[in-house]
């Protein structure tokens, strides 16, 4: 039995499906089903039983899971130890960040991160989800949370401030009583799904998104106002404050990671550039200083 068996497995483990598993793996439905038949054959023994969701871990299962489990915390803490005693500083490091946040204002600085340290392969993928940084999904989280993991360690960079946002026209046409009040209905995550139904408890909502991106275009539609991050809001010239930031809807935004990789010297170098950088740009994540427009 190998490591990339076990790894194999503790992927169709975790979730429940070959497809998901192949997923979170980047390889083929085939390549996990025959891997773990093979699995099964060597072993002589069954590990999955099918049901009508997906798999369940037979007893043998269970076994290999728990002692899977443990040979891939110990290869985490070495890699971690070998990472951060490397003289030359290069190799991958993934990075996982929120969609609306990673293709606007943190982009220019992961791109400044890369040419600062061209032998580190920077990965950046996006998510709203929670990721699995023990199982290695990522080094790094980036993530707006009053309430991080304790099973993680990492840095509060600042403070991620919200306001609900109209367009220049429509929020004009309002204050003239050319239009009436409208709402979008926000569902992208759960903080601004939560924020309008108690701003608009009546949910009289005619149109509703699932994608911050989307709630900036509609919002540019005149189609009504709603809650953005104003490191968002704030930057885009065809938009305009509707309601000023309350700091009951503050949010920490933190750098995550997990403790076998304290000492990694990539995970160490982007967490010093991310407060360097970040500092610098407190204002706007706070939504205290206003751009002209």
């Amino acid at each position: 039995m190998n490591w990339d068996d076990a790894r194999i497995f503790l992927a169709v483990a975790r979730e429940g499906s070959f497809s998901k598993a192949a997923k979170r793996l980047g390889v083929q439905h085939s390549t996990v089903s025959r891997r773990i038949r093979d699995l099964e054959k060597n072993l002589a023994t069954l590990l999955l039983e099918r049901t009508t969701t997906g798999f369940k871990l037979t007893e043998a299962g269970e076994e290999l899971n728990a002692s899977a489990c443990k040979i891939e915390r110990e290869i985490l803490i070495i890699e971690g130890a070998i990472g951060g005693q490397s003289h030359e500083v290069a190799g991958e490091l993934r990075i996982t960040a929120i969609a609306n946040m990673a293709s606007s204002i943190l982009m220019p600085i992961f791109a400044r991160f890369s040419a600062a340290y061209p032998k580190i392969e920077l990965r950046v993928q996006v998510t709203n989800n929670s990721v699995h940084l023990a199982e290695r999904d990522a080094d790094v989280a980036i993530r707006q949370t009053n309430t991080p993991l304790e099973t993680l360690i990492g840095t509060r960079l600042t403070t991620v401030a919200s306001a609900v946002y109209g367009s220049v026209e429509y929020c004009a046409a309002l204050k003239a009583g050319r239009a009436q009040e409208k709402w979008i209905g926000v569902e992208c995550c759960e903080s601004h799904k939560n924020w309008t139904k108690l701003a608009r408890p009546q949910a009289d909502h005619v149109f509703f998104v699932d994608d911050t991106q989307l709630t900036v275009a509609a919002i540019k539609e005149d189609l009504g106002v709603a809650y953005l991050p104003c490191f968002l809001g704030d930057s885009d010239p065809a938009l305009v404050r509707f309601c000023e930031p309350e700091a009951k809807h503050d949010l920490g935004l933190w750098l995550l990671y997990h403790r076998d990789l304290r000492n990694n010297m990539r995970v160490a170098l982007f967490r010093e550039h991310m407060q360097r950088e970040i500092r610098e740009a407190t204002a706007l994540f706070e939504g205290v200083a206003l751009p002209s427009k």
